[in-house]
């Protein structure tokens, strides 16, 4: 029985200069829990690294970056090297291709033990990144909220990731949009966002 409330993923989320999907939830509940707790104990979680007015600092949120090759990715003045890929990142990834009709050959890992911890304002432009590519986000553990500001507008559009659900971006989206994972006072649980890139090899 189709769920009439479920997101529509062909609608565009975004008003212009951007193309963003929500799948909704693309597993079963038990399915992305299990996901979610081998993902948890599987990965070498590191904390995570920028370079801010010259200093190096760290973050309580954790990263891992995985890729079909040991390829080297480089944000907030901080250098990554590909992990090869596990057997669960590589279903994770067949079904996000599977959902977006897209190829991805790298995946950004992201650990948020609790609601206090989330990420800034940003895109996801950099140069090693095919331009206006896709990138797609799946979503493990705690719901989260989720907002989009335009870059000129300062225009904001905001959603609620679930758990074991699917978000895509792309076309100019990285370039005329911020996005970013407010924190929240909220007592919640952890959380694992992977994001699927391509990257311009």
């Amino acid at each position: 029985m189709r769920d009439l409330f479920a997101p529509d993923p062909a609608v565009n989320l975004l008003p212009s200069d951007g193309v963003v999907h929500y799948h909704g939830p693309v597993m079963s509940v038990p399915e992305a829990g299990r996901f979610l707790e081998a993902l948890q104990k599987d990965i070498p979680w590191r904390p995570d690294e920028a370079v801010i007015f010259g200093r190096r600092i760290q973050t309580a949120r954790k990263v891992a970056w995985y890729g079909d090759e040991a390829y080297e990715y480089t944000y907030s003045g901080a250098t990554k090297r590909a992990l090869a890929w596990t057997e669960d990142l590589l279903k994770l990834k067949a079904i996000a291709e599977e959902r977006t009709g897209e190829r991805f050959n790298s995946c950004l890992l992201n650990l948020y033990h609790d609601g206090s911890e989330g990420m800034a304002w940003h895109s996801d432009g950099e140069k090693m990144l095919v331009r206006h590519g896709a990138i797609a986000s799946l979503s493990l553990g705690a719901e989260r909220k989720f907002s989009f500001k335009h870059k000129a507008t300062k225009e904001t559009v905001s959603l609620t990731l679930e758990h074991g659900s699917l978000l895509e971006m792309k076309g100019p989206t990285q370039t005329h949009w911020l996005h970013r994972l407010p924190p929240t006072k909220k007592g919640l649980t952890e959380r694992v966002n992977l994001t699927f890139r391509q990257m311009d090899v």
